[in-house]
């Protein structure tokens, strides 16, 4: 019952974040925006949802996971009513920060299986709730594009709002509070200069292709943010209840998983924005398939299928070798698929076949960098650590899509501003440079500590097989 309503909650939230992306021109041109303007129904999202991760996971180790959980639960909903009530573009986007204030709903699932899961479940969970970010993102292009080819923009977020009022009420009712608790203060002045730390450079980062990547502006706010993080660092190390304990994040173990999750969410982020946005350019392109927002979102479909079905053989794997055997099986396989991208991509069999692996490979990272979190921190800082990770993965997620925007904004066709096919490739093959770093670094992660023996070990893999099926059935 728990798992199932986490993975309701996440999956809402996690849909919310790419279902947009097919709505922007729709937006615009209802709401009388600029491009510029609604960039920022993105970009709010995601520098809400980045700082808030964070700050609401510590909370939840603090005062009590489940409370924090029902709390977030409710800004979403509150930000879905404001998105859908929205008459400007002004509106539109302070609903999308306050809905982006529920990305800590991912350190406080994991927070919960932990704490509440028997031991052989927990690595299965954890690597199913991880997952739905990514089904969920692909699910989301798809439904995203067929409500905007056949209704408006605003019925996205009466959705969002039905789903998330559903998940609030579940969680209050089946959701048991979690039973470990820090004794500790919250750290506010600490969340007020991450805030601040955070925010700049990731505004840089989204506004990166309006602004120029050379720009004052630009650069201004990646220095600025450095600094402000730098100060954020030292200040964090001399208090005695940190809102996020440096020295924990200087172990091999966390800071390896989390350079590692940037390079995925780099290589994920990036392809899963430029196919539907390739798929929809005019065949006159001779690369373009011509098709609508609804067809150009179903070429996701294999991906979404696949991140989910992955959970079983990721299981087997991270219960036989460890969550770190996972994760480089999971870079390899996301590599190979872009590469097979970049050099095939001109019929929709092509597209399907490499989205096959790209689902797979993703699927199994995203399983195996929550657990390898888990393995290595105190229950009392799981929300803490594994939010910092989430936050990881969403810095490489912004810095993946906008350089990928960069490339086809630049590499065009002659007398044109449409993307040349070079464009496509260059970002696919980017992007599998990318996973190919995150297995490079992913090499660097220590190995676990073997179960007592093999029969313990296949008796923990069973569990986790047999969990995992029920909740892909």
């Amino acid at each position: 019952m728990t798992l199932s309503v986490l993975c309701l909650a996440v999956l809402t939230y996690s849909m919310s974040q790419t279902a947009v992306i097919p709505a922007i021109e729709p937006i615009e041109r209802e709401l009388g925006a600029s491009s510029s303007s609604a960039a920022w129904i993105l970009t709010g999202y995601l520098v809400s949802a980045s700082i808030a991760t964070g700050l609401l996971g510590r909370l939840g180790d603090i005062v009590g996971k489940k409370r924090v959980l029902v709390l977030v639960l409710g800004l979403f909903a509150a930000g879905s009513l404001i998105c859908a009530l929205s008459q400007s573009i002004n509106v539109l986007i302070a609903g999308r920060v306050v809905q982006g204030a529920a990305g800590g709903l991912f350190p406080l699932a994991f927070g919960i299986i932990r704490d509440e899961f028997p031991r052989e479940k927990v690595p299965g969970s954890i690597g199913l709730v991880s997952a739905i970010l990514g089904i969920g993102g692909g699910i989301a292009l798809v439904l995203g594009g067929l409500i905007v080819d056949h209704a408006s923009f605003h019925d996205l977020f009466w959705l969002s709002l039905v789903l998330t009022l559903i998940a609030m009420a579940a969680t209050i009712v089946l959701v048991p509070e979690s039973p470990v608790h820090t004794q500790a203060s919250v750290d506010w002045a600490g969340g007020a200069i991450f805030s601040v730390g955070l925010a700049a450079p990731l505004i840089a980062i989204s506004q990166a292709n309006t602004w120029g990547w050379g720009s004052a502006r630009t650069i201004g706010l990646f220095v600025a943010g450095l600094a402000v993080l730098g100060v954020f660092v030292r200040f964090e190390l001399r208090r005695e209840d940190p809102l996020i304990n440096m020295r924990l994040l200087a172990e091999r173990p966390v800071w390896t998983t989390n350079l590692t999750a940037v390079f995925v969410g780099f290589g994920m982020f990036g392809s899963f924005l430029l196919i539907p946005q390739m798929a929809q350019a005019s065949t006159s392109t001779g690369y373009g398939f011509g098709y609508n927002a609804t067809r150009g979102g179903l070429l996701l479909l294999p991906s979404t299928m696949m991140m989910l079905i992955a959970g079983l053989p990721s299981a087997r794997l991270t219960a036989r070798r460890g969550p770190k055997a996972s994760l480089l099986v999971g870079c390899l396989v996301t590599a190979f698929g872009l590469a097979l991208l970049a050099v095939l991509h001109a019929t929709w069999l092509q597209v399907a076949i490499s989205m096959v692996f790209l689902g797979t490979g993703i699927g199994f990272a995203f399983a195996a960098m929550p657990n390898l979190i888990v393995e290595a921190v105190h229950p009392s800082r799981t929300g803490e650590a594994t939010g910092v990770n989430t936050i990881a993965r969403s810095v490489g997620s912004s810095l993946g899509g906008q350089l990928s925007a960069t490339l086809l904004v630049s590499i065009t066709i002659a007398g044109s501003s449409l993307p040349r096919d070079s464009a496509y490739t260059t970002a696919y093959a980017m992007s599998a440079a990318a996973a190919l770093l995150a297995f490079a670094c992913g090499l660097l992660i220590p190995g676990r500590t073997r179960p007592g023996s093999e029969a313990e070990a296949r008796a923990i893999g069973e569990a986790e097989l047999d969990h995992v099926a029920a909740q892909v059935a």
